[in-house]
């Protein structure tokens, strides 16, 4: 009866685990990095939101969501693109 108490037990621990695992990797992994870049200009009224890149992705860029529903990856030296996450951040206040 231990014995089938301790499986029990072991096998609630492992599923705990196993489900709480992926969060973690979520957590440490870093959020959306860019490896190509758009380089024409997206007009600011189709503009929704502007997100930068995470911090260790080796290409600093923003990605940029569109009213149509497409997500834009586009480099953070593009003057119109960091005046648009600014105008973004500035609202956003």
């Amino acid at each position: 009866m231990k014995a089938l108490i301790n499986t029990v037990g072991l096998l609630l621990l492992l599923t705990v685990y196993c489900t709480a695992m992926p969060q973690a990797l979520e957590e440490m992994t870093p959020g959306s990095c860019c490896f190509q870049f758009y380089t024409g200009r997206v007009p600011q009224q189709q503009i929704i939101s502007v997100i930068k890149t995470h911090a260790s992705c080796q290409e600093k860029g923003f990605v940029i969501s569109t009213a149509k529903g497409n997500e834009i990856c586009v480099s953070q030296n593009l003057n119109w693109a960091q005046k648009a996450f600014n105008q973004q951040q500035f609202s956003s206040k």
